[in-house]
């Protein structure tokens, strides 16, 4: 619908006709009453304008019905507008469970994107039909946003932080992908094109070529080059902690506290390691900012999270 009308592009993720939907009703609402004030406003003004510089008005006694009436109908509808848009938001911010991970790097003025198998684009990105994916984003220099209207998902992307988004493409084609927050002389030029393929294309696409090293393995290989090894054993018994399941769980901090072991907490771990020190642990790792680049970071990130905790097997 109007797709040559370009305030209103393609609806191609799940929930485009849903973000469409509130903004229409806020529209309607909106255009609706301010039409019946001024009209309102317009029959009043006629209606009982003074006829002569020495008539009295009438007065008009209260109604308290009337009072009742018309507070509670907007009351109404505002609250069904903040229940719809909570509703909305809970689902926009909130990934399911199997979504594919993606890494995205913001910089002056590119889209540097990687995939978890180690594929990289720039200013492009393919992602499969009817699959959830999650970027997790970051900036090498400003404040940028990564917005995709036809998907109708937007996020900024700072410097210095893990920011995250998620859609699930839901037609074949290729969209539009822009940065929506000022970046610079060249922001006009930032730009790029989002792919939506079928599955099996997809997975053509990802194997064909060069091959690429994982995200994981690149993680494994940086971990290894700056002997992070030699600290985090897996068997517990290192200067550091070890990092086997540690994802996604609470850590203890020194001086009390805790934290959960995410993208943001891993990434202030390898460039400010004394900020949040896991109790029982001495402040004896150095930081890494200015060695190792964003890219490097997501890619010690994948690594951790693949250090999955071995599973129990019970013993008959």
């Amino acid at each position: 619908m109007w797709t040559d009308f370009p305030l209103f592009p393609e609806q191609a993720s799940s929930f485009a006709l849903k973000v469409d939907g509130i903004y229409f009703a806020t529209v309607l609402l909106s255009v609706f009453f301010a039409a019946l004030v001024s009209v309102l406003v317009i029959i009043f003004a006629i209606k009982y304008r003074r006829k002569s510089p020495d008539e009295i008005p009438r007065q008009i006694a209260g109604h308290i019905g009337l009072e009742i009436f018309w507070t509670a109908i907007p009351l109404v509808l505002a609250l069904g507008m903040f229940v719809w848009s909570t509703v909305l938001y809970f689902h926009i911010t909130t990934p399911p469970a199997n979504t594919l991970e993606m890494y995205v790097v913001g910089k002056q003025w590119m889209w540097k994107l990687q995939h978890p198998e180690g594929k990289r684009e720039i200013n492009e990105l393919h992602v499969p039909l009817g699959q959830p994916v999650r970027l997790t984003m970051t900036s090498e220099d400003v404040l940028h946003s990564f917005y995709i209207p036809a998907f109708r998902v937007k996020k900024d992307v700072v410097p210095g932080r893990y920011t995250s988004l998620w859609f699930e493409a839901t037609k074949i084609g290729s969209y539009h992908l822009f940065c929506a927050e000022y970046c610079g002389t060249e922001h006009s030029r930032m730009i790029g094109k989002v792919h939506v393929m079928e599955p099996q294309d997809y997975q053509n696409w990802l194997t064909g070529g060069v091959a690429n090293e994982p995200m994981e393995v690149a993680g494994e290989r940086l971990f290894e080059q700056y002997a992070c090894h030699t600290c985090h054993k897996v068997d517990g018994k290192g200067r550091g902690p070890s990092l086997v399941g540690l994802y996604g769980k609470s850590v203890g901090l020194e001086g009390g506290g805790s934290a959960v072991v995410n993208e943001a907490y891993i990434r202030e771990s390898i460039l400010n390691p004394a900020v949040k020190l896991v109790a029982g642990y001495k402040p004896i790792m150095p930081t890494f900012k200015g060695q190792i680049s964003e890219e490097g970071v997501m890619q010690l990130i994948a690594y951790v999270k693949s250090l999955k905790a071995p599973e129990l097997t019970s013993v008959e």
